[in-house]
C-alpha cells in the first residue's frame, strides 16, 4: 500500500499531511529549545549557589577546614559545581544535536516538498490544458453536426418544393454536402483530442501523479524517521551524563559519610586548649581573728610559674558561662604582641612552635640559595669565560645576611617556647651553609656554626634535650597505650599512628595534651594523649 495507489484522489489531505509534519518538527525545535534554556538557568543558578556558600580563604576558614563535617559540606559543594557542568553538557549537546540538525534538515526537507507539489500542480495543469482542447473540439463538432442536419433538412425540403429551380435544388443540396464534410472534420478532431486526453489522463492518474505521491511519502517516512531520531537523542543525551552524574551523587554520599564527630570534638580541644588549670578552693578568712585577707589571685589557685602572667589576662575563662559586657570588651581585649603572651598558654606554645616551623622552612629555603651560589662561584673560578664570581658577591652577601636574620628570630622564638613551657625538641632545621669562601659549615636555627671538627661551639636551645632523647632510648617504658584513632603526625617531632595499633610509653603527658611513646621497631615521637587508652605497668 502506498499513497501513489491508495491515496490518488487526496491531494490536498496529503498536501495538508506534509505540512502538518512539517510544523511538528518546528514545534519539537522548539521544545528542545526551551529544554536548553531551562538547563542553561538550572546550571547557571546551581553556580551561583555553590558561589555563594563557598568560603572565601582566611585564617577562619582554615581552621574551619579541620572539622569533618565542614570538610565534607565543602565536598558538597564541589560536587554540586561538577553537577551543573553536566546538566551544561546536557544543554549543549541537546542544542547541537537535536536543535541545529533539525533546523538543518527541516530547511532541506521543506525545500523537496516544494519541488515535489510543483511537479504535481505542472502535471495537472497539463492535464487540465488537453480536457480544455477536448472540449473545445467537442463544442465545435456539436456545432457544425447541427448546421449539417439542418442544411441536409433544407436540401430535402427544397428538393420536394415544386416552385424551387433545378438550381436552387443544387445550391442547397451543395450546402449541405459543405456542411457535413465541416462536420465529419470536427469529428476527426473531436475523437483525436479525445484520444489524447484519455492517453494524458492515464499517464497523469497512473504515472505522474503516483510517483509524486510516492515521493511525498517517502519524505514523509524520512521526516519522521528524524523525527524518532530526535527523540532517541533526547534521552541519549541525558543517559550519557548519567554515570557521571551519578558519580556526584556518589561524592555527595561520600562526604556524608567521612563525618567524623569524634574526631571534630577532638580537633576543636586541640584547636582551644587553653592549657589552665581550673580554680583551687578559696581559703577561709578568719575576720574575727585579724586574719588579712587573702587576695585573690592567691586564692584562686592559678597556676605557678610560665602561667602566672597569662592568668590574670584570662580570669573571665574561669566564668564561662558568665555574661560579658560589650562595652568593657573592646577596653579590655589584650593587645596582640610578637611573642604570642596574649594567648592562652596552650594555644601559645602552639603559635610558637608554628612561627618556628615557618622560619625553618624559610631558612631552608636560604641555605638552598647559599648553595647554589657558591657552587656557581666555584665554577665562575674555575672557568672565568663563563661568568665573573664578584658578581655573585652581592647575592651571596644577601643571602647571609637573610640566614643570620633567620637564626636569629629562629634562637628568638625557639627562647619564647622554652620560656612557655614547650617540649624541647632538637634543632630540626640544621643544614649546611657555605660562608663567604665556599667552605662548608653547619648551623643551627640559634645562630651558633660548627664545621664537624670543633665539638666546642655552642649547640641550639634544646640541645639538652638531645641527651634526654638517647638516654631515654634505653629506658623501660612506663606503660603501654592503644590507638583509639588514626593519627596522621605531620608536625615535627609527632608520629603517625593507625587505629588500633599498640605502643610502649615512654613519657606521660605533662598536662599539655601529649603524650611520648615508641614503636617496637625503635621509632618515638609524640601522639595526642586523647587519641589512646593507656594502660600503665
Amino acid at each position: 500500500m502506498d499513497w501513489g495507489t491508495d491515496l490518488w484522489d487526496q491531494f490536498e489531505i496529503i498536501e495538508k499531511h506534509t505540512q502538518w509534519g512539517l510544523d511538528l518538527v518546528d514545534k519539537y525545535v522548539k521544545f528542545v529549545k526551551e529544554r536548553t534554556e531551562i538547563e542553561q538557568n538550572y546550571a547557571k543558578q546551581l553556580r551561583n549557589l555553590t558561589k555563594k556558600y563557598s568560603p572565601k580563604r582566611g585564617n577562619k576558614e582554615d581552621q574551619e577546614c579541620r572539622f569533618t563535617h565542614y570538610q565534607s559540606f565543602l565536598d558538597i559543594l564541589t560536587e554540586m559545581n561538577d553537577y551543573a557542568g553536566q546538566r551544561e553538557v546536557i544543554s549543549e549537546n541537546m542544542m547541537m544535536n537535536i536543535c541545529v540538525e533539525l533546523t538543518k534538515y527541516l530547511q532541506e526537507i521543506k525545500q523537496e516538498r516544494k519541488m515535489y507539489l510543483a511537479e504535481g500542480r505542472k502535471a495537472q495543469q497539463f492535464l487540465d490544458s488537453s480536457f480544455k482542447q477536448l472540449d473545445s473540439s467537442k463544442k465545435r463538432f456539436e456545432r457544425e453536426w447541427r448546421e449539417a442536419e439542418k442544411a441536409a433538412q433544407y436540401a430535402e425540403k427544397t428538393d420536394q418544393d415544386i416552385n424551387a429551380t433545378k438550381a436552387d435544388v443544387e445550391k442547397a443540396k451543395l450546402q449541405a454536402h459543405g456542411r457535413m464534410h465541416a462536420a465529419e472534420e470536427c469529428k476527426n478532431d473531436y475523437a483525436s483530442q479525445l484520444q489524447k486526453y484519455n492517453k494524458d489522463q492515464n499517464q497523469y492518474y497512473f504515472s505522474e501523479l503516483p510517483d509524486i505521491f510516492n515521493k511525498l511519502q517517502k519524505m514523509d517516512e524520512r521526516r519522521v524517521q528524524k523525527l524518532a531520531d530526535g527523540y532517541n537523542t533526547f534521552a541519549e543525551t541525558e543517559k550519557r551524563v548519567m554515570p557521571i552524574i551519578g558519580k556526584c551523587l556518589d561524592g555527595i554520599a561520600k562526604a556524608a559519610s567521612s563525618i567524623n564527630e569524634r574526631n571534630d570534638s577532638l580537633i576543636l580541644i586541640e584547636m582551644h586548649k587553653s592549657g589552665f588549670e581550673r580554680p583551687g578552693d578559696l581559703d577561709f578568712e578568719d575576720y574575727s581573728q585579724g586574719i588579712n585577707r587573702a587576695s585573690s589571685d592567691s586564692s584562686l589557685g592559678t597556676p605557678k610559674g610560665p602561667l602566672e602572667r597569662s592568668v590574670g589576662k584570662n580570669r573571665n575563662k574561669l566564668w564561662p558561662f558568665s555574661k560579658k559586657s560589650k562595652t568593657l570588651n573592646h577596653e579590655k581585649r589584650p593587645t596582640i604582641t610578637e611573642d604570642f603572651a596574649h594567648l592562652p598558654p596552650e594555644q601559645r606554645r602552639k603559635k610558637l612552635q608554628q612561627k618556628i616551623d615557618e622560619l625553618g622552612k624559610e631558612l631552608q629555603k636560604e641555605v638552598d640559595q647559599s648553595e647554589a651560589l657558591n657552587k656557581m662561584k666555584d665554577v665562575y673560578e674555575k672557568n672565568p669565560q663563563m661568568g665573573d664570581p664578584n658578581s655573585l658577591a652581592p647575592q651571596i652577601n644577601q643571602t647571609s645576611q637573610n640566614m643570620d636574620r633567620l637564626r636569629g628570630d629562629l634562637q628568638k622564638y625557639e627562647s619564647w617556647l622554652a620560656e612557655a613551657g614547650g617540649r624541647g625538641e632538637v634543632s630540626r632545621y640544621s643544614s649546611f651553609s657555605y660562608n663567604n669562601n665556599g667552605s662548608h659549615e653547619k648551623y643551627s636555627p640559634n645562630g651558633a656554626h660548627s664545621d664537624g671538627s670543633n665539638p666546642e661551639h655552642p649547640q641550639g636551645i634544646y640541645a639538652e634535650f638531645d641527651d634526654d632523647f638517647e638516654d631515654e632510648d634505653s629506658a623501660p617504658p612506663i606503660g603501654q597505650c592503644t590507638a583509639m584513632y588514626s593519627f596522621a603526625g605531620a608536625s615535627e617531632g609527632t608520629i603517625s599512628m593507625a587505629e588500633g595499633e599498640i605502643f610502649n610509653m615512654v613519657e606521660e603527658d605533662k598536662g599539655d595534651g601529649w603524650t611520648r611513646v615508641r614503636r617496637a621497631n625503635g621509632d618515638e615521637g609524640y601522639i595526642p594523649t586523647s587519641y589512646v587508652k593507656i594502660h600503665r605497668n
